[in-house]
Parts: structure tokens; C-alpha cells; sequence
């Protein structure tokens, strides 16, 4: 992966890859699953969402794109009641640029990366499983899309690893938007640390170590 970038040209995407599109200004990312064929499985809101009852709820917005002028002849969307939609590759992106989520990240390439939600510790489980777990959850759901709890990033990481955290420890809204927006880059290439604690960056930094699927505690595999 690059230090400060995921880009992916579509000629080098693979079956099992869990892929992304920053929405919105580059506030948000929508994430999912690469199965091959030019198709791509993908957790949305739909309507059956449950929010924080925070300022999250008007940040990030829905990630179902919005309705097209022009129905798209590859994608059927016609029972999608669970919030799981397999659409073509160009639907998901919907206008965006194509990224891939990195697994087994270094830590320091972690640590040193501006963005959260764009790489993770863990290790990913091989492409057949990967793609055998996100076709049986479009048969049988993911549960209720939560922004905090249960999201795109949350159902894209589930199918590659097999890891969900538990109900019983939610992850606080500070450590979401870390995961989430990035700090300014000139905090990657500083060498000071106490330039980094005065910034506030070192604090950020250790929030999503912490809060990293391949380094919670309360994981369910």
C-alpha cells in the first residue's frame, strides 16, 4: 500500500478484495466486498438504520446512492429488504475513485497513515472464503445498520477476517471518527514527539491502534 493512498486502477482489482469510495468531500468512505465479474457486495442504511443520537447522524449520511435518472441495465436491486445489495462495480463507486482496504498493515505504516478506515492490522482470510461469507450474508443479512456498531466498513471487514466486536464494549464516538477522518498530514512526516502530543495527534494515533479489529480484545471470530 502507499503511505498515503489506497488508489487502485480497476485492471488490478481481484476477487475477495474489500474495496471503497470516499463520498461526500472525502468525509466518508463507503466499503465492500469485490466478488469478481464486475460485481460488488455492500452494506447499506435503507431506511433501517439505527442512529447515535449525535451530530454522527447528520456527518455521515446515508451511503445508499442516490437514485439514478437512468436505471442501470447490470444491477437488480429489487430485494434488498436486509440492506445488502450486489451491484455492478460503477454503481458502487457512483462517480467515485476505487480503493482497497490493506490487511496485515504493518504497525508503523498503520500508525504512520493520515487516515483511518483505510487499512487494519489483521490478517485476511483466503478469496474463496472471503467471497463464500459476504454471498451467504446477502442471503441471510448482517442485522441492523448501525453507524456506530454495524456498518459498511464493519460488514466489509466481517467477510474478509470473519471478526466481529462484541455487543458488549461499543465503540465510543470519538474513536468512530478516528477511524474515520484523518488528522492533518504534516503529523505523519514530523519527527517530534512532543510536536505530536501538543497536536493532539498522538492521542488520535493510539485510539485507532487500540480500536483496530486486528488488536481488540472483545472480537468475536
Amino acid at each position: 500500500m502507499g503511505l498515503l493512498s489506497n488508489r487502485l486502477d480497476k485492471k488490478n482489482l481481484k476477487p475477495g478484495d474489500h474495496i471503497y469510495s470516499w463520498r461526500h468531500a472525502y468525509i466518508y468512505a463507503h466499503h465492500g466486498v469485490y466478488l469478481g465479474d464486475d460485481k460488488v457486495v455492500h452494506f447499506t442504511r435503507l431506511g433501517q438504520e439505527v442512529g447515535t443520537g449525535t451530530g454522527l447522524d447528520v456527518l455521515i449520511i446515508s451511503s445508499m446512492p442516490p437514485p439514478r435518472l437512468v436505471t442501470c441495465p447490470t444491477c437488480n436491486h429489487t430485494d434488498i429488504s436486509n440492506g445488502i445489495i450486489t451491484s455492478c462495480l460503477n454503481c458502487f463507486l457512483n462517480g467515485g475513485l476505487l480503493y482497497r482496504f490493506e490487511y496485515s498493515v504493518n504497525p508503523v505504516v498503520f500508525l504512520a497513515n493520515p487516515r483511518g478506515g483505510t487499512c487494519t492490522l489483521a490478517a485476511s482470510d483466503p478469496p474463496e472464503t472471503v467471497i463464500h461469507r459476504a454471498n451467504y450474508l446477502v442471503k441471510n443479512g448482517f442485522g441492523c445498520y448501525n453507524i456506530l456498531k454495524n456498518n459498511c466498513i464493519h460488514f466489509a471487514i466481517y467477510c474478509k477476517t470473519g471478526r466481529l466486536v462484541s455487543d458488549k464494549k461499543t465503540m465510543s464516538p470519538s474513536r468512530l471518527m478516528a477511524s474515520i477522518i484523518g488528522q492533518p498530514l504534516e503529523a505523519v512526516f514530523s519527527s517530534s514527539l512532543e510536536l505530536m502530543k501538543a497536536s493532539g495527534v498522538a492521542p488520535y494515533c493510539v485510539n485507532r491502534y487500540v480500536a483496530d479489529i486486528g488488536k481488540k480484545s472483545d472480537v468475536i471470530s
